[in-house]
Parts: structure tokens; C-alpha cells; sequence
């Protein structure tokens, strides 16, 4: 089974945000080395946890540093863009890493709606506007004329050449499911958003309403999850306190920089903030890197996947990079 990463480029308290982004660089670096299939990374605004704001700079600074691992966005939230501007991006970012690319692509703002507003001050309905810019972005980022009568027919997305970016629809809902299926594209599922809640539902949609595409003639589909191994369960146990903090503290609208594991440890948790916590440890993926790696493969065995993107938060970056090591080993993979 492929395996891939998902990095949202988390930034730390008492660290400064620039910081992140350098430790994403480094540790696309290092999962090139250890075999992963795909690297990704995300585009949140307004966030000081998540501040990775511009996936396609931090994609060009990955690819001409990497050699044969897949580079992509995961994704761009292409309702507050031009569907060419992004094209035309992705096109460059082809001709430096040629058949390693993935624009990943998706509809929510990534963002509260003030800055949303910010990005873009006169979007049009999200409903009308993003299959028609799904259109223009399939045949602009693949160098296929756009159908006869289109207003924009004679426009090509610069530079050209003889590959061409993978085009992924992302999602949470089954709205993501049924626009991958119709335009024939394959479509990967953000698990960790809800801890799976409506995967099954979406991925059955999305195989029986798919339509093959000269692209992708056969559903393809992954989920991006949350897991954290290390080299015992106990410090496994230890580092998830960062991000179960992180993850508390989410559902009731708090987004900070991530704390360490041991000022995690000493916050007390009120009642609602117990319930939010036990809930994410019956479901939390965490542990040595054989229980890890066991579990991963139950969950792709159920929902008959042939990839996963596995997403790690930890306060510093040498336990990310650890449970990466892990898990690769793990899965027996080879660079």
C-alpha cells in the first residue's frame, strides 16, 4: 500500500512562524529518503497554528529539493482564485518537477469569512462558481482546449510541456465525492477533520456515480489521517497531548500555536473539555509503530484504499520525523 504525507506546516509557541515552514521543507526532504509516495502540504489563513498560506511557494522549494517523491497541495481552496492564475502556477511548478506534481484542490475557505472576504472581496456563489472553475482547471492544467463555444477557448495556461499535474478533488463531504466522480478525477477524503465521520457514505458515492476520464479511467481514492507512532506506547502517548490540547481546544474556537506535551499535561480540563478528550482517544491512531502501521492497514483494508496520507502534529519537529521513520519501516518501504 502507498503511503503519503500530509503537512500543515504547525507552528509551535515560543518559536516563530517562519520556523515552520523550514521545519515542512526538512521534512519533505526526509520523507523523500525514507520511499513515501506523496508529499502535501495545506493552505490555512488567519490561523497561528496552521500558517502554511501559499502551498504552491512552499511546493517550488520542495520540489527542487526533492527527487523522485510526489509534490502537492492539499489544497488549494480555488474559490478565492482565478482557475488560470492557479494553472499556470501548477505548470511551472511542473516544468521544475516534471511528473511529480498534484494539484489537490478544494471549496472550503480555509479561513474564518472575514478573511475570506480579505482573499477574495467579490467571489461568486461557491455552488455555481466552483464546478465551472473545476472545468477550466482541468482542461487548462492538462493543455486541452476548453469545449467549443466556451468564452475562454483560445486561452492556454503557460508554460506547456509534455506532462501535466495530477488534478485531485478534496473533501469532507459528500459534495466532494460527486464532483471528483462526474469529472473523473480522483478524490481524497480529509478523515481527520471529523475522525471519519461519513468517509463510507462519500467513498460509496463517489465509486458508483464515477465517471472514467482519459486521466483517471478507474476510481482512485485515499483519506488523509491522523497518526502519531513513536518507539514506545508511552511516549506515544506523551507527544499526542499536544495535539489532543490542539484538537480541544478547536472545537471551542480557540486556535493557538501548538504547546509541548508537558504544558499540555498540566492544563486541566473542565467537563466539556473531558468529554472532547475522551472521545479523541478512543479514536486517536497513536502508538509504537507496529500498532500504528496495523491499524492504518485495518482502516485501508475496510475502505478499500490503495493509499493513505497520514497527517502528524508534535510540538517539536524530531518526533514527527520519528513517527514518519517508523512507519515507514513499518510498511517496508524503500526510497
Amino acid at each position: 500500500m502507498k503511503l503519503s504525507v500530509l503537512d500543515q506546516s504547525t507552528a509551535s509557541k515560543g518559536k516563530t512562524q517562519d520556523v515552520a515552514i523550514r521545519e515542512s521543507l526538512a521534512l519533505a526532504q526526509q520523507c523523500d529518503a525514507l520511499g513515501y509516495h506523496r508529499y502535501w502540504v495545506s493552505e490555512h489563513h488567519n490561523a497561528s497554528n496552521i500558517v502554511g498560506t501559499a502551498p504552491e511557494v512552499l511546493m517550488a522549494a520542495i520540489a527542487v529539493t526533492t527527487s523522485r517523491i510526489r509534490v502537492g497541495s492539499a489544497g488549494v481552496m480555488l474559490p478565492h482564485y482565478s482557475a488560470l492564475k492557479v494553472a499556470e502556477q501548477f505548470r511551472v511548478l511542473e516544468a521544475l518537477a516534471p511528473g511529480r506534481i498534484d494539484l489537490g484542490i478544494g471549496r472550503a475557505p480555509g479561513s474564518d469569512s472575514l478573511t475570506a472576504h480579505a482573499l477574495n472581496p467579490a467571489p461568486q456563489p461557491v455552488e455555481d462558481h466552483f464546478p465551472r472553475q473545476v472545468q477550466e482547471l482541468q482542461h487548462w492544467v492538462s493543455g486541452q482546449p476548453l469545449p467549443e463555444g466556451h468564452p475562454f477557448r483560445r486561452v492556454v495556461a503557460h508554460p506547456t510541456g509534455p506532462t501535466s499535474p495530477d488534478l485531485w478533488i478534496l473533501g469532507s463531504s459528500d459534495y466532494g465525492a460527486q464532483l471528483a466522480a462526474y469529472f473523473g478525477l480522483p478524490y481524497a477524503f480529509a478523515y481527520f477533520f471529523s475522525e471519519g465521520t461519513g468517509v463510507e457514505q462519500a467513498l460509496a458515492l463517489y465509486r458508483e456515480t464515477f465517471r472514467p476520464s482519459p486521466v483517471c479511467p478507474k476510481p482512485y481514492a485515499t483519506i488523509c489521517v491522523a497518526a502519531l507512532a513513536a518507539d514506545t506506547e508511552e511516549e506515544a502517548q506523551w507527544q499526542f497531548k499536544t495535539r489532543e490540547r490542539s484538537s480541544i481546544d478547536r472545537e471551542f474556537g480557540i486556535r493557538l500555536p501548538l504547546i509541548s506535551p508537558a504544558e499540555a499535561s498540566e492544563r486541566s480540563l473542565n467537563l466539556a473539555e473531558q468529554q472532547v478528550a475522551e472521545r479523541l482517544r478512543r479514536k486517536a491512531l497513536v502508538g509504537s509503530g507496529e500498532h500504528v502501521a496495523e491499524r492504518l492497514q485495518e482502516l485501508a483494508t475496510r475502505l478499500a484504499l490503495d493509499e493513505l496520507v497520514v497527517v502528524t502534529w508534535t510540538f517539536d519537529p524530531e518526533p514527527r520525523l520519528r513517527s514518519y521513520q517508523l512507519l515507514a519501516k513499518a510498511f517496508g518501504m524503500k526510497a
